[in-house]
């Protein structure tokens, strides 16, 4: 059986871990008949300041993010975009523990199966040096706009599919077959009223300017900074 019918999603996001980090943006092109159908794009407002080195490898910067919706009305859209379509992505489990993590974090739930380009070219493209997908843009010429950027990945990633598709699917069908994707998540409840006041007195007191907003922050983020803060300047009279 041809695959012909799926979406391909890329995110960007403030760090490497769904647990404790923020998505900045989702991006994604909905592929049906072979032929690319629609495409999806959400700014995400991570409600913190973005580091250096994030804004240098994406271009995202803060003023961008200030005017993105809400992570949980952009995965909530998402997944209606992609309602019935197997996902693809370029080492997919990443992107996928985000969007699960964010799901489950607010009450829902995400399970989906799907296909992983970095495994498909770590199987069919042993010639290629690395197995990145700005390494797979070149080495394919493949034409991107912008790296790192959730819909011009998303798109390059599209084409890198039908390249592999193209060369490798009637003798390997198989391994182009869609699977459920495996992520366990322990659902981040938000921060409590008393954990939000005693992070607000102790950066009051040591005037620290933090670099996210309270409010936006899980029980075990609001944890983790109070225990920073405290190790690196000590309690306030307070506490």
């Amino acid at each position: 059986m041809i695959l012909k019918n799926y979406v391909v999603v890329d995110l960007e996001m403030t760090g490497l871990h769904a647990r404790t980090d923020r998505i900045l943006e989702i991006g994604a092109v909905k592929v049906e008949q072979g032929k690319c159908a629609s495409a999806f794009h959400r700014m995400i407002n991570p409600h913190m300041k973005l580091s250096k080195e994030v804004m240098e490898l994406t271009g995202i910067t803060d003023e961008m993010t200030e005017g993105g919706c809400e992570v949980w009305t952009a995965v909530k859209d998402f997944q209606k975009f992609a309602e019935g379509f197997p996902l693809v992505g370029h080492n997919i489990i990443f992107d996928y523990s985000f969007l699960k993590q964010c799901a489950v974090n607010h009450g829902g739930s995400f399970e989906k199966d799907g296909i992983d380009t970095l495994k498909l070219a770590r199987k069919f493209l042993p010639k290629a040096e690395k197995k990145t997908l700005d390494y797979l843009c070149i080495w394919l010429e493949i034409p991107r706009e912008q790296s790192h950027r959730a819909l011009e990945d998303a798109k390059a990633t599209t084409v890198l599919l039908q390249y592999l598709q193209e060369h490798f699917e009637e003798k390997e069908p198989e391994a182009f077959l869609p699977k459920p994707l495996q992520y366990k998540v322990k659902k981040q409840g938000p921060a409590s009223t008393r954990q939000k006041k005693r992070l607000k007195e102790l950066a009051d007191w040591h005037k620290i300017d933090l670099d996210v907003e309270i409010d936006s922050l899980t029980k075990n983020e609001a944890a983790r900074i109070t225990d920073r803060i405290r190790a690196a300047y000590g309690k306030s009279p307070k506490m």
